[in-house]
């Protein structure tokens, strides 16, 4: 008889995992904190657009749904960077036909719900996990809306319910050494908006993923399929200027005119967006160990959440799905061996993915616009076309290369970075960057 599961949290990667496990005949059912997003009003100023790239890619294939999903994704094949000068430059992504895809959190989610139910998942809302009885193997919730209690049993039991998980807290308070860290950055993040033009026409470039780097702090935009852009401002708590700093309707406006003026041209509703949406932190979680014995797992942001700078967050939940998945048939439906596996598997490439997404939010609020970087990145470019099977820029390994692991890609970035700061202290090197030297040079330091 095929295993009862509850998955505790029916976001993004809860639903996806639900599918998985459903298709394979297993009894799941999923329980959520927050109320049902189909039919309640979703609080406004919390999205952050995703950025769909090959790994999440490969598990929605997995599960039949890319195909419903490419009809809410907007392919963006390079970052468009606004200088404050009002001048602006387009950066490729990758090679020619790489892109990564704008997505509604909401839609996503909505169709991994409707997908989960049509799979015979069973979805409760409002039901806050209170504890985990390990002997027992039961989940006992809350219910938020008439605080009626329930105990649940199951054979298998998976934390998908984010970066403050309950799951995870409980699991943590009950095992002697479970280590747990949490990393705040100084930076928050506020929700703001770019409506769509005339007609629900674009009012900047439909295909790309807009940065207004600025040094010590940022703003991005992401396309939405009405012709609207998700802006997000990732802006320091404290100092000057930060969100602390700005209090009135006459300091954001005038922040916005002296340093994002083209953006706020076509920002009618800034200020109150700027008033009215949260102020929201952004959290590094790494933690350990993620299960217990055959019975329970954390995944994706439970286990391991991240900082979105580099497009990853959703994308390294979607690839713990698949490769949990694999695992199942790899050790025949023998838990034990499946979750020991998982972990092993996956604890140094969700270590790797979160210090690679700190250290890109450096580079696209500040390097973006450095004449130094953007030579280096010509520089990789060219030698990557010429040998591909011998370079592959940190970024492609990371976004276009699901079969190379997290880990195996922070590696190998490393390397090439190393290499990198010897090549670009060549002297002269901005003359003869595309020269047979420069590419000797790599070659030689590459072997």
């Amino acid at each position: 008889m095929k295993k009862e599961v509850v998955i505790i949290g029916a976001g993004l990667v809860g639903t996806l995992l639900s599918i998985y496990l459903s298709k394979r005949g297993y009894n799941v059912t999923v329980f959520e904190r927050r109320g049902d997003m189909r039919h309640e009003k979703i609080a406004a100023g919390r999205s952050i657009n995703l950025a769909l790239s090959d790994r999440g890619i490969r598990a929605l294939e997995e599960v039949g749904i890319m195909e419903e999903i490419k009809k809410i994704a907007i392919p963006m094949h390079g970052r468009q960077i606004h200088h404050a000068d009002g001048s602006s430059a387009y950066q490729a992504y990758g090679k020619n036909g790489q892109f990564i895809n704008s997505v509604s959190r909401a839609a996503l989610n909505i169709m991994l719900m409707n997908l989960a139910e049509e799979n015979d998942v069973k979805i409760f809302f409002h039901e806050k996990c209170e504890f985990i009885d390990w002997k027992n193997n039961e989940v006992h919730f809350i219910n938020g809306s008439d605080e009626n209690t329930s105990t649940v049993k199951a054979d298998l039991i998976f934390g998908a319910d984010g970066a403050y998980s309950a799951a995870r807290l409980t699991h943590q308070l009950q095992h002697e050494r479970f280590q747990y860290q949490q990393y705040f950055i100084d930076y928050g993040y506020k929700e703001l908006t770019i409506p769509a033009g005339e007609n629900g026409n674009f009012n900047i470039e439909k295909n790309a993923l807009h940065i207004w780097p600025r040094g010590n702090y940022m703003l991005i935009a992401l396309p939405n399929m009405d012709g609207s852009f998700t802006c997000t401002l990732f802006f320091p708590f404290e100092g000057e200027p930060s969100f602390s700093s700005l209090k009135t309707k006459e300091s954001i406006a005038g922040f916005f005119e002296e340093t994002f003026a083209d953006a706020k041209k076509i920002m009618p509703t800034l200020v109150d967006d700027f008033f009215s949406n949260p102020t929201s932190s952004l959290i590094t979680v790494k933690c350990f160990p993620w299960i217990r014995g055959e019975k329970f797992a954390l995944i994706g942001d439970a286990a391991h959440a991240i900082v979105p700078f580099f497009g990853q967050g959703m994308n390294a939940g979607f690839e713990d799905c698949s490769v949990l998945n694999g695992l199942i048939d790899e050790h025949n439906e023998d838990w034990k061996k499946i979750l020991e596996a998982f972990q092993l598997s996956r604890k140094p490439d969700a270590d790797a993915i979160a210090d690679l997404a700190l250290a890109n939010f450096a580079e696209m609020r500040d390097k973006v616009n450095d004449a130094t970087f953007l030579l280096q990145k010509k520089i990789e470019a060219k030698f990557s076309n010429k040998y591909p099977e011998k370079w592959t820029p940190a970024y492609g390994l990371v976004t276009f290369s699901p079969d190379v692991r997290y880990s195996e890609a922070l590696r190998r970035g490393n390397v090439q970075q190393k290499i990198m700061d010897e090549v670009m202290q060549m002297k002269n090197i901005e003359e003869k960057w595309d020269s047979k030297e420069v590419e000797e040079k790599m070659l030689g330091l590459l072997s």
